[in-house]
């Protein structure tokens, strides 16, 4: 059978009508939203907290590789797993950004035959949600400079702006800029930066704002910058909640799409969570459980990142909690974390395997025994993956009393999930009681020297004198009882990112701290992480295309 790439599976789908897709979430076609024959928004009247809520599955992965690890094709595969049992499932997904779709990861709706349709839209403009974002924390921006510009009433200091421009692209020259060059009508000038949108904290807070006026009151509280004598500027004392809140009032609707089976998906908002807080937002979440009996929702990359992020920020803030936690690996990616070459990965390597799966161990140990959480494991299956691999991994998981499932969504969809289903709702019957892994009433240092001992295994962290100067003054204005949003390489569990596998005998160094007093939690800086990448030497960009019937081509 010759290859097919996942655009070609996705472009040969037949998919179902997006009123159909809403009949089977239990949504009224009336009220839906469209756009187009196969996307719609949910409008607000339909959420309706007081209905039966299903179960909610989380699935997370050990920490990525180059050899990739396929959660979101698990995420995907596994609610179509359960609809093959006859279970009323959901997904709910984050949306893709424009800037991995175009550098190296590319696009961000699963893959093979698990996947969200109609995938080209999905990951480019989709309903125009990033667009919203972007232009309600540029709208900030340019009340910001104007307000400088009119008489600077409120006193701000031009070298403690502290809130960034952004833009929905990998573009590594907008990080360090100046602004207001020219005659004296074009501003004052200052040095500025950009994030890319999804490092934003109107993202963030969007994804995890419960209401409208929730959003509002979120954004009015956003510090921009401090006065001369180091009081805190917001959003509300520039007044632009208002104007910000009217750009996001349709973006903030979630959207309803399907997978290629038919599963309803509710795809809406998309923080990094090497970065930011990595996940779908939270008024997506609570749809899909409302819909659905099974809800299934991921948080990016690691379970180190998004899934300790999805748990001590997401569900402390929103009420929630799994019923059951997924953790996807791949053989492949398990040989790599044992130091076997990336060339190599297809050769069976015992050795390997063995030196790498403490990788995935310390995940699983951290969802069962920090956070309390029931766990399945995922093999992604790939053809070359040996018995003897399987076997192993097998053997080393059931030694911390976890069941393996072998995943085989991306060639077979929901009918190579069904094993993974059936783990799952095993799990599913369980009480889950979720643990967190720090206490909010804990100082800064207390709780992110937790996060660092507890889940990534530190020995110790070393905070630079400017982070204790952040510390300090986070505290004395009143934002010591917030959470903390690690920001930190994706790639390993320390804050270098060449160290794979279980790294030991490591400090993790805090560098900088950021009040994001809307998105309701405090950013802590380690390592060179950035929050405006860069395209790399080939950008998956280049091949990227549309033939004259305007069907695109080169998405993966």
């Amino acid at each position: 059978m010759a290859f097919k790439s996942d655009i070609e599976i996705a472009q040969e789908a037949t998919p179902e009508l997006i009123d159909k897709i809403g009949e089977r979430a239990g949504l009224n076609p009336e009220n839906v939203i469209h756009y187009g024959k196969y996307m719609a928004k949910v409008p607000f009247s339909e959420i309706d907290d007081s209905k039966p809520k299903g179960k909610l599955i989380l699935t997370t992965a050990i920490t990525p590789t180059p050899a990739g690890e396929g959660k979101t094709t698990t995420t995907i595969g596994l609610a179509d797993g359960l609809r093959k049992l006859g279970k009323r499932s959901a997904v709910a997904l984050r949306e893709p950004s424009l800037g991995p779709v175009f550098g190296v990861k590319g696009g961000a709706a699963g893959g093979g035959y698990a996947q969200v349709i109609p995938m080209e839209n999905l990951n480019l403009h989709f309903t125009g949600d990033f667009h919203a974002i972007g232009a309600a924390n540029n709208l900030a921006s340019a009340m910001l400079d104007n307000h400088i510009q009119q008489g600077n009433s409120l006193n701000i200091d031009v070298k403690r702006i502290i809130w960034h421009r952004c833009v929905d692209m990998n573009d590594r020259v907008l990080r360090n800029t100046v602004v207001g060059l020219g005659a004296r009508g074009d501003g004052v000038p200052r040095e500025d930066h950009f994030d890319i949108t999804v490092a934003s904290e109107v993202m963030a807070a969007f994804c995890l704002a419960d209401s409208l006026t929730d959003l509002k009151e979120r954004l009015s509280r956003m510090i921009v910058a401090y006065t001369r004598d180091k009081k805190p500027v917001t959003i509300g004392d520039l007044k632009a909640e208002g104007a910000m809140t009217a750009l996001l009032r349709d973006a903030f609707q979630p959207n309803l799409v399907q997978t290629l089976e038919g599963t309803p998906a509710f795809v809406h908002g998309g923080p990094f969570a090497n970065i930011a807080h990595g996940c779908n937002s939270v008024v997506a979440t609570k749809l899909a459980l409302q819909c659905a009996d099974y809800a299934v929702t991921e948080a990016g990359f690691g379970g180190d990142l998004g899934a300790e992020k999805f748990l001590d920020i997401k569900c402390r803030a929103a009420g929630l909690k799994p019923d059951a936690v997924v953790v996807v690996a791949t053989i492949r990616a398990l040989k790599h974390h044992g130091g076997a070459d990336l060339k190599d990965l297809n050769q069976e390597n015992l050795e390997a395997l063995e030196k790498g799966m403490p990788n995935l161990l310390r995940h699983v140990d951290n969802m069962k025994n920090v956070f309390n959480c029931d766990v399945v494991v995922a093999i992604n299956r790939f053809p070359q993956d040996t018995e003897a691999e399987i076997e192993m991994v097998r053997k080393l998981t059931a030694e911390q009393g976890v069941e393996v499932a072998l995943s085989e969504v991306w060639g077979k969809g929901g009918d190579g999930g069904v094993d993974l289903a059936e783990k799952v709702l095993a799990l599913c019957e369980k009480p889950s009681d979720l643990k967190f892994a720090y206490d909010l009433d804990e100082s800064i240092e207390d709780k992110i020297r937790h996060l660092a001992q507890r889940v990534y295994r530190a020995d110790n962290v070393e905070f630079t004198s400017a982070a204790k100067r952040q510390i300090k003054q986070a505290e004395d204005l009143g934002y010591g009882k917030l959470p903390i949003c690690m920001a930190k390489t994706q790639y390993s569990f320390s804050d270098d990112p060449k160290r794979l596998g279980a790294p030991e005998n490591f400090n993790i160094t805090v560098r900088d701290l950021r009040i994001s007093a809307g998105a309701g939690f405090l950013v802590a800086l380690t390592g060179d992480i950035m929050t405006m990448p860069g395209l790399p030497k080939v950008p998956a960009a280049e091949t990227i295309d549309v033939d004259e019937n305007g069907n695109i081509q080169g998405l993966f």
